[in-house]
């Protein structure tokens, strides 16, 4: 853990690991350009790690005096906070369809992703089945949605395409092989994702 009386008051802390919340937080970090501390954490959580987050989770976002520790606050803390490059649109009316959006992407999509992704030693192998089924599926049933505009039903860059990107991503782990004959629209987003020199910043 970084010791706190080394860094400005100003300047942010993430403290993550190769999960997909962290690699999400690390997109938007990027998409928004900021400069952030990075403390890398591996399967073993320290003590101290309780006292930002009561249910010892990564990623843990911190900001001067406080500590964020669930995904969509994060987002939204970062979103308010600073107004450059945003990733929701302007008015409250798309605003509210785009973070309508982001919650069934979350609910529908993410839900099996991250049974799969987070307990993958531990899942019951039927369940896995089933789960890389619907997720596989529905990729392949919307694939044509991805083709109708430059991003995720947007003709910008938004938060929908940060949460979709990554899981994108995190497919061949999830091991998901899309068939390229029926999704050629959905590859062809993936790969504008991919190439953003943001999204590639958090490969490095």
């Amino acid at each position: 853990m970084i010791n706190p009386n080394d860094i400005p008051d100003s300047q942010l802390v993430l403290y993550a690991d190769d999960g997909y919340d962290s690699h999400v937080v690390r997109f938007i970090l990027a998409e928004k350009q900021l400069t952030y501390y990075l403390s890398y954490l591996d399967s073993e959580r320290p003590e101290d790690l309780r006292q930002l987050n009561p249910y010892n989770t990564l990623p843990v976002l911190m900001h001067r005096d406080f500590s964020l520790y669930e995904l969509n606050v994060i987002f939204e803390y970062l979103e308010d906070r600073y107004h450059g490059h945003k990733l929701l649109p302007d008015t409250p009316k798309l605003k509210a369809i785009q973070r309508q959006l982001a919650w069934r992407i979350q609910n529908d999509w993410l839900k099996l992703g991250r049974l799969l992704l987070t307990h993958k030693d531990s899942i019951n192998p039927e369940q896995a089945k089933l789960a890389r089924r619907k997720l596989s599926d529905a990729l392949i049933t919307l694939s044509p949605i991805f083709g109708q505009t430059a991003y995720f039903m947007a003709d910008e860059f938004g938060w929908c395409d940060v949460l979709l990107g990554v899981m994108l991503y995190h497919l061949d782990e999830m091991q998901i092989e899309l068939p390229a004959h029926l999704t050629r629209p959905l590859l062809k987003y993936q790969q504008r994702i991919f190439e953003r020199d943001s999204f590639l910043k958090t490969l490095a």
